[in-house]
């Protein structure tokens, strides 16, 4: 189990991530996930990737938070301080105003485009995975993710005229 909380736990982080935009609880419910998978690992019948099975297992847990919090989930993300050199530091402040600005018109995308948009891109996952995830095709979440892109790049250069 520890092998696969190693290879996988960043994967179903950063899909937790995606839908509750709170760093801790994405955490949390990495954790219990994986308490969940242990002890349901006889039921994996393999009929799908590990990874697919993790994330239905972290989506069906927040689920659980979400109805148990009457909806309420924190959007605020733990930041841990930084210690950075001076020409490093505007740098970073750069970096990470360009990041929130993205981040921004990303939080203005339908909901399924976003999460195709984070697993892609956070959770380091293929199409084919984020079909599986997302209970779609291949092709959508190829699509999806291209329409998202598109309209992030589209908000960008309106913004720059």
């Amino acid at each position: 189990m520890e092998e696969l909380y190693r290879e996988y736990s960043k994967i179903v982080y950063h899909f937790l991530l995606s839908r509750c935009h709170d760093a801790q609880l994405a955490e949390e419910l990495t954790q219990e996930t994986f308490l969940q998978a242990f002890l349901s690992l006889d039921r994996f019948d393999n009929s799908c990737k590990v990874s697919v099975w993790l994330c239905q297992i972290a989506k069906h847990l927040f689920y659980q938070h979400l109805r148990k919090t009457g909806r309420e989930v924190p959007t605020e993300q733990s930041q841990m301080p930084e210690e950075k050199s001076a020409d490093s530091v505007e740098q970073t402040a750069i970096a990470k105003l360009e990041l929130m600005d993205v981040l921004k018109d990303m939080q203005k995308l339908a909901l399924q485009m976003r999460e195709v948009i984070y697993l892609r891109v956070m959770g380091q996952l293929s199409f084919k995975e984020i079909g599986e995830i997302m209970g779609r095709s291949e092709n959508w979440a190829r699509v999806t993710f291209y329409r998202g892109k598109e309209q992030i790049l589209l908000k960008r250069k309106e913004w720059e005229r």
